[in-house]
């Protein structure tokens, strides 16, 4: 028999809230998906606050949608309308200045403790890029690894939101920084560092000296691979990173449009002439799949990655499809590579790949 919707909202309606209702009166679920007999949905608060009062609602409502004949998966996801809570005041910033001019280096930087460093990255921005990598990172750490995930876009840090981490690292000695953890990983950016209302507004020498520190200041600990978001394009921070530092390899992420293809191919291009090689190729937002109907869109086309990696001889590690529960996610600061579902599936059997192929 297979799963009503209207069973589900019903049982959601039996979970009261904080403050008088239930989810359904008060309009908190969002997103509500029936894939097979697995069921997905949101819950949308309309602040950090109220989020926190809706933890155990959440872990009820998973229950009660369990409990129903013909459920075996929920996946409910708490996020806030308003964002993550700010850090305390309280919470004083390490005596640590950031950014500045890079210091001289005799070669390039072995990060102490860390076995592999992968750069991830991609010719143009909006292709999903941040995306993948916080989700790798997490599958990764699923399969076992020791993982690191460092920020590189110093102007438009996400991993901070889309890992659910909202904390200012401690600084013991004004030099050393302790990076945070969630999800299994060890994550550093430049987002934990300002606020994150206040634009980054650096010339390249200070970008280049912020990367220097976060990769040599930052007690990583001992790692098997450490994962590197790059910002869009191909600019002063891959320069950095290729030529001072003892860089693994690269992965490159597009979608398979044209136009993607025709920055990817620049990035591309520019790994080539850094000497840094490209360990494989990602598509994202490969297909869309109607959740209603089980439909399969397009809308981006469809193999370009593929047949660009067959074309240079480069490893094709897989596809991505464009997803709203990852989209859901990543806002949550809960990625869709820690729960469990066709995506989280997907992105392990990457992580597998990488694996297998020495590459983490």
């Amino acid at each position: 028999m297979p799963i009503s919707r209207e069973d589900i909202v019903k049982a959601l309606r039996s979970v009261t809230i904080s403050g008088g209702g239930d989810l359904v009166s008060q309009d908190l679920v969002r997103a509500l998906t029936i894939q097979g007999d697995s069921v997905s949905f949101v819950i949308e608060a309309a602040d950090s606050e109220q989020a926190n009062t809706l933890v155990e609602s959440r872990n009820q409502a998973e229950a009660a949608v369990q409990a129903l004949p013909g459920v075996a998966r929920v996946s409910a996801v708490l996020t806030a309308h308003g964002g993550a809570a700010k850090a305390p005041a309280s919470d004083a910033p390490p005596s640590l200045k950031v950014g500045g001019h890079p210091k001289p280096q005799a070669g390039p930087l072995k990060v102490s403790g860390v076995d592999r460093i992968l750069a991830i990255g991609s010719g143009k921005g909006g292709v999903g890029k941040s995306t993948v990598s916080s989700n790798l990172a997490v599958a990764l750490a699923r399969q076992g690894r020791r993982v690191g995930l460092l920020d590189a876009d110093i102007y438009g840090p996400s991993q901070p939101r889309m890992m659910g981490v909202n904390k200012r690292p401690a600084s013991p000695d004004g030099k050393t920084i302790i990076p945070l953890n969630a999800h299994g990983v060890t994550i550093m950016s430049i987002g934990f560092m300002v606020d994150a209302d206040q634009a980054v507004v650096w010339r390249g020498p200070m970008l280049m000296g912020a990367l220097q520190q976060m990769l040599g200041q930052v007690e990583w600990g001992e790692l098997d691979v450490l994962l590197v978001d790059l910002p869009p394009g191909t600019g002063d921070v891959q320069l950095t990173l290729c030529q001072k530092t003892e860089l693994t390899g690269a992965i490159v992420v597009s979608t398979p449009q044209d136009v993607a293809l025709l920055d990817a191919r620049k990035a591309l291009d520019m790994f080539d002439k850094l000497k840094t090689p490209v360990l494989g190729l990602i598509e994202n937002m490969s297909a869309y799949i109607c959740p209603q109907c089980g439909h399969e869109a397009h809308l981006f086309g469809h193999g370009g990655v593929r047949a660009e990696a067959d074309k240079l001889g480069i490893p094709f590690l897989g596809e991505l499809p464009l997803d709203l529960d990852t989209r859901l996610a990543g806002d949550a600061g809960a990625p869709i590579a820690s729960q469990e579902g066709p995506m989280s599936d997907a992105y392990a059997q990457l992580a597998k790949g990488l694996i297998a192929g020495g590459m983490a």
